[in-house]
């Protein structure tokens, strides 16, 4: 599932063409520039039937939006919310926004710390 959501961003052109390549799991690639999508898997349980697992599994994942400016991760996030949301196709039977959340991380070098926007997604799928 976590390689499907990626490949849908990463085809997707109002994504690719706000970060291009830099869709990546767990931290933000060393040594690449801001902007960049942050995925992290927040929760994956199986379907369970009444004695056995089910063909279902219900995951949630947190999309995080980096930029240097709080208008560009705010566009990021769009376009990811575009993509994802209500998206059903292959392994993946429904993505669905959970919430959004914005943030910016402050301190002695407030300037050169990104800003967040956050998006939760609840992710049905069978593979």
């Amino acid at each position: 599932m976590e390689e499907l959501i990626r490949a849908l961003l990463l085809a997707d052109s109002g994504v690719s063409g706000l970060v291009g390549t830099t869709v990546s799991y767990g931290q933000h690639p060393a040594g690449k520039p801001l902007p960049g999508v942050l995925l992290t898997v927040i929760s994956d349980t199986g379907g369970y039937l009444v004695n056995k697992p089910g063909g279902l599994d219900q995951a949630r994942i947190q999309v995080d939006c980096d930029a240097l400016s709080y208008r560009e991760a705010k566009q990021i996030s769009r376009a990811v919310r575009a993509a994802l949301s209500g998206h059903a196709g292959g392994g993946i039977k429904g993505v669905f926004h959970a919430s959004t959340r914005d943030s910016h991380k402050g301190g002695s070098n407030e300037v050169s710390q990104p800003y967040r926007v956050s998006l939760d997604f609840h992710i049905t799928y069978s593979i």
